[in-house]
């Protein structure tokens, strides 16, 4: 039995629009389930343990924000969870390599094979994606309060807006006990490789390693940067003399002013903040082929030294 667990208001009301054909897809796979709809994050949380209680697969159906927190709720209890993509970003479904159409991702529920992946933590609350901290978490902020911009380009927009204001940040790190310093725009701690609608923010993280890709974004002029933005949409960016990556199990961030960090679409904690992996924290149906989406990126010899060696 599939406890299918749905936020309203995903997408603009997409999710909603498209229940009817989503659980008749689910019909004609044979696969039993009931409809739950979520008040807010903290009732799907609640929904979830109730599913996994009742031996039922709670199943997400929304957008980031909703995939995390039912994987949060499950993670440590053997349960096997879903997600069906019906939000604005539905990025851990493009990291899962999941029909981004719920319809014909209701079919990997069918034939799908459960697959551990990992989990970041901050505090009590884990997350699926990536967490950012600085120009990208003002960018996540102002995305969310957009009411006329649509679709995944509401994160453009939220981007956009942020750079007229922006002034760089000084940011410190401590990454598996070695420290870091950041002058600029972005601290993004990657358990996944995309965010903001498929931007591969950081293209070469996994799902499964048991580690963060750490992306540091730094100081450049703010016209370079504008001209810069389309490239994370295929993970160049990283080959920029700005752009450098770590790779670590924990976090340590802190900055010389206020930040929240963002994940999976929402607000995860504020710094001062500790982030860690949680290896293999929560299993998913996913695709039996796994399919990487989009072009995997290969940095050249410039990158590759950008790139600090697993510490």
């Amino acid at each position: 039995m599939l406890s299918l667990i749905v936020n309203p208001t995903s997408g603009g009301g997409r999710a909603m629009r498209a229940l009817p054909a989503v659980r008749s897809a689910l019909e004609r796979h044979r696969l039993e389930h009931h409809v739950e709809l979520t008040v807010d994050l903290a009732h799907a949380r609640e929904l979830t343990r109730a599913a996994v209680a009742a031996s039922e697969m709670p199943v997400a159906y929304g957008g980031d924000g909703l995939a995390a927190a039912v994987a949060d709720a499950a993670r440590g209890t053997g349960a096997v969870i879903g997600v069906l993509p019906g939000g604005r970003g539905n990025d851990f479904a493009r990291c899962l390599g999941l029909p981004l159409d719920p319809v014909a991702a209701a079919g990997v529920l069918a034939d799908g094979v459960p697959r551990a992946i990992d989990m970041g933590a901050a505090g009590d609350h884990a997350f699926l994606g990536i967490a950012t901290c600085g120009f990208d978490s003002e960018a996540n902020r102002i995305a969310n309060a957009a009411r006329v911009i649509r679709g995944r380009f509401v994160y453009t927009y939220g981007g956009l807006r942020a750079l007229m204001s922006w002034t760089p940040a000084s940011f410190q790190l401590r990454v598996d006990g070695v420290d870091h310093a950041l002058y600029g725009y972005t601290v993004a701690v990657a358990n996944a490789g995309m965010q903001g609608g498929g931007m591969r923010l950081a293209p070469e993280a996994s799902l499964d390693d048991g580690r963060f890709d750490i992306v540091l974004i730094a100081d450049m002029r703010r016209r370079r940067f504008l001209r810069l933005l389309p490239t994370v949409f295929s993970g160049t960016h990283v080959e920029q003399d700005e752009v450098r990556i770590l790779r670590g199990c924990t976090v340590e961030l802190s900055a010389e002013r206020p930040f929240t960090i963002y994940a999976d679409g929402d607000p995860l904690a504020v710094l001062p903040a500790t982030l860690r992996v949680l290896p293999g924290a929560v299993s998913v149906m996913a695709p039996e082929t796994r399919v990487t989406p989009g072009t995997r990126v290969t940095p050249g010899a410039a990158g590759a030294a950008r790139t600090e060696a697993d510490r």
